[in-house]
C-alpha cells in the first residue's frame, strides 16, 4: 500500500469556536491531535478554553493526566501500550475524520480504560481511530481528562467552589462532549448522532454519564465494553473531609486551598501513604465518582434515571477478563477429558460436577478445564444491570467476546483483548496473527466492527456479518456470543455465573487485590 501524507497550510485547516486548528492528511483522513476542549484549576469545574490568535498546531498528541505512581511496562503482548508526557493541563482530545465537509457522519467518542485512576486517550496502540474512521466513514474522537485525585476528590465540605470536585473528571468528559456538540460539524460530523463508547473504566464512564444530568442531550447512544464492574469500581461515597485532613497533616498544610497548589508528585506520594489506613477504616479515599446532585450514583443501587432510559446501549464483556492475563498451568492439548475433570474436582471440590454440567450447557464448544478461566467478576454484575436497564423502556444489546487468542499456546480472551477488533486494528497488534484457523481473526474483526458501526449509524447493531440479534428484555437476555462462529443465546449462562460466583468468589478476593495494583488497562 502506498501511503499518502500531506501537511501544509491548507491541508487540514478548520475554524472552531476558539480559533483555527491545523492538522494533517494521511491516507485519506484528516487527523487532529491534542485539541484543547477545556481548562481548569485543580479541583475546580472546567471552563471553555481561551480563544487563540493564529493557528493551533494539532499535529501533536496533548499531555495525559499524571498518575499516582510510575507505571511499570508489563504484559505488552496482551495490551500493547504507549507512554506519554504527563501534566495536569490534560483536557485535550483527538479527531480522525474522512472529510472536512457537510456529510454529517456519525461520531464515536472513545473514553479510555484504567478505572478512574489511570490510562489515557492514546495509552493503548489499538486506541488509534484511523481505521475505524476510514473503514466506517465515521468521525472518531478520543478524550483525555482528569483522573485519580485530580478528577475525583470530594472537597465539597470546604466551600461551594468545590461543590462537584468529587466528579471533576466526569465534568471534563461532559465538557469534551459540549465541545463535540459545538464544533464537530466542521470536522464532517453530526452533533446529533454521537455514540460514547469505552472499555473497562471507559465503559464505566459511559454508565456514569447516563447518571449525570449535565450530560443529557450530548450523546445519542452508548457502548459499554467490560464496564459494568460492580464492587471493583464502586462509587466513592461519603465526605472527603477525612482524606483532606489526612493529606493536609501529611503535607504540613494549613488549609484545603493549599491542596490546589502543592506539587502534584508530593500530593500523590502523600495520598499513597495515607490511603491504606483510611481504606481499612472504611473511609472515603476518592479516585471514583462521588454520588451527589451532579452524579446520581450507580444505577442498580440508586435507580436508573428515566431521562436516559431510551438511550440505546450495547453492553458486554469478554470470556476470561482478569482470569486470562497469566498463562494457564494446564495444557489443553495433552490433557484428556478425564484428567481435566479430575483437576476441576481438585479445585472446585463438591461443586465441580454441578458447575461442569452448567458449563457444558452454556459453552458446549469448550473443554472442561476452560471453566477455571471463565470470568464472573465482570459478568456477574453485568447480568442484573442488563436485566434492570432493559426493563426501563430502551433497547439494549448484550454480547460476550469468546474468541481465544494465540498466546501461551492459546488462551481465553483477556481484559482488553477485544479492543483491536472493535477499532478494526488487529493489524496494529501482534496477538491476532498466530497459528489458528485461516481468516478467523479477520472474520471476528468484521463482526465486531460492523456491529459497532451499524449501531453508531442506526442505533441498532444488526448487520450482514452476524446472525439476527434482538435487543434484550427484562426477562430475556439475548447475548451474541462472538467467536467467528457467532450465535445468539438467551439467558445461556445466568445459572452458571451465579453458581460459579458462590464457589469461586471468596477465592478470587486475594487475586483481585493484587490485580488492582498491577492490572493492565
Amino acid at each position: 500500500m502506498k501511503h499518502v501524507f500531506r501537511s501544509d497550510a491548507n491541508a487540514a485547516l478548520v475554524q472552531t469556536r476558539c480559533g483555527k486548528i491545523r492538522g494533517y492528511v494521511y491516507d485519506g483522513l484528516r487527523v487532529f491531535k491534542g485539541i484543547p476542549y477545556a481548562r481548569a484549576k485543580r479541583f475546580h469545574a472546567p471552563a471553555p478554553p481561551e480563544p487563540w490568535e493564529g493557528v493551533f498546531d494539532a499535529g501533536n498528541y496533548g499531555f495525559v493526566c499524571p498518575l499516582l505512581s510510575t507505571e511499570r511496562p508489563n504484559g505488552e503482548l496482551h495490551v500493547p501500550h504507549r507512554y506519554w508526557p504527563m501534566d495536569e493541563n490534560c483536557q485535550n482530545l483527538n479527531v480522525w475524520t474522512p472529510g472536512l465537509d457537510d456529510a454529517r457522519r456519525p461520531v464515536l467518542v472513545w473514553l479510555h480504560g484504567g478505572g478512574y485512576e489511570a490510562g489515557s486517550a492514546i495509552e493503548q496502540i489499538a486506541y488509534d481511530g484511523a481505521n475505524m474512521s476510514r473503514e466506517g466513514d465515521v468521525v472518531v474522537v478520543s478524550v483525555n481528562h482528569r483522573l485519580n485525585l485530580l478528577g475525583y476528590f470530594d472537597l465539597s465540605d470546604y466551600g461551594p467552589e468545590y461543590v462537584n470536585s468529587g466528579n471533576a473528571g466526569g465534568d471534563d468528559i461532559i465538557a469534551a462532549l459540549r465541545w463535540v456538540r459545538d464544533n464537530i460539524a466542521v470536522f464532517g460530523g453530526d452533533p446529533g448522532n454521537v455514540t460514547v463508547f469505552g472499555q473497562s473504566g471507559g465503559g464505566a464512564k459511559v454508565t456514569t454519564l447516563l447518571q449525570s444530568p449535565a450530560a443529557d442531550g450530548l450523546y445519542a447512544k452508548g457502548i459499554v465494553m467490560s464496564g459494568v464492574i460492580g464492587p471493583l469500581l464502586a462509587d466513592a461515597v461519603g465526605s472527603g473531609r477525612d482524606l483532606a485532613e489526612a493529606l493536609m497533616a501529611e503535607l504540613g498544610l494549613g488549609c484545603a486551598a493549599e491542596l490546589e497548589t502543592v506539587d502534584y508528585h508530593l500530593l500523590a506520594k502523600a495520598y499513597n501513604r495515607v490511603k491504606p489506613a483510611l481504606e481499612q477504616a472504611g473511609k472515603y479515599v476518592g479516585c471514583r465518582p462521588h454520588p451527589n446532585a451532579f452524579y446520581l450514583g450507580e444505577p442498580t443501587k440508586n435507580g436508573f434515571r428515566p431521562e436516559t432510559a431510551e438511550v440505546p446501549l450495547m453492553v458486554g464483556s469478554v470470556y476470561g477478563e482478569f482470569n486470562s492475563f497469566t498463562a494457564s498451568p494446564y495444557d489443553r492439548e495433552t490433557m484428556t477429558a478425564a484428567e481435566q475433570e479430575a483437576e476441576l474436582q481438585s479445585v472446585l471440590g463438591e461443586d465441580a460436577k454441578t458447575l461442569l454440567a452448567l458449563f457444558r450447557e452454556a459453552y458446549p464448544e469448550r473443554q472442561p478445564i476452560d471453566l477455571l478461566r471463565l470470568d464472573f467478576i465482570f459478568r456477574g454484575p453485568e447480568i442484573p444491570y442488563i436485566a434492570r436497564r432493559s426493563g426501563c423502556g430502551g433497547k439494549l444489546w448484550s454480547y460476550i467476546f469468546n474468541m481465544d487468542q494465540p498466546i501461551d499456546g492459546g488462551t481465553m480472551p483477556w481484559h482488553c483483548a477485544d479492543i483491536p477488533y472493535v477499532f478494526h486494528n488487529i493489524d496494529l497488534v501482534e496477538y491476532p496473527h498466530g497459528p489458528q484457523e485461516e481468516g478467523l481473526s479477520q472474520r471476528v474483526e468484521e463482526q465486531c466492527f460492523a456491529s459497532v458501526i451499524s449501531f453508531a449509524k442506526n442505533g441498532d447493531p444488526s448487520n450482514a456479518c452476524i446472525p439476527a440479534w434482538p435487543p434484550c428484555s427484562a426477562g430475556e437476555e439475548h447475548t451474541l456470543v462472538i467467536d467467528g462462529h457467532s450465535r445468539v443465546r438467551t439467558n445461556f449462562d445466568h445459572v452458571l455465573i451465579e453458581a460459579l460466583s458462590r464457589t469461586m468468589g471468596p477465592r478470587m478476593e486475594e487475586m483481585m487485590r493484587s490485580l488492582r495494583e498491577d492490572a493492565q488497562h
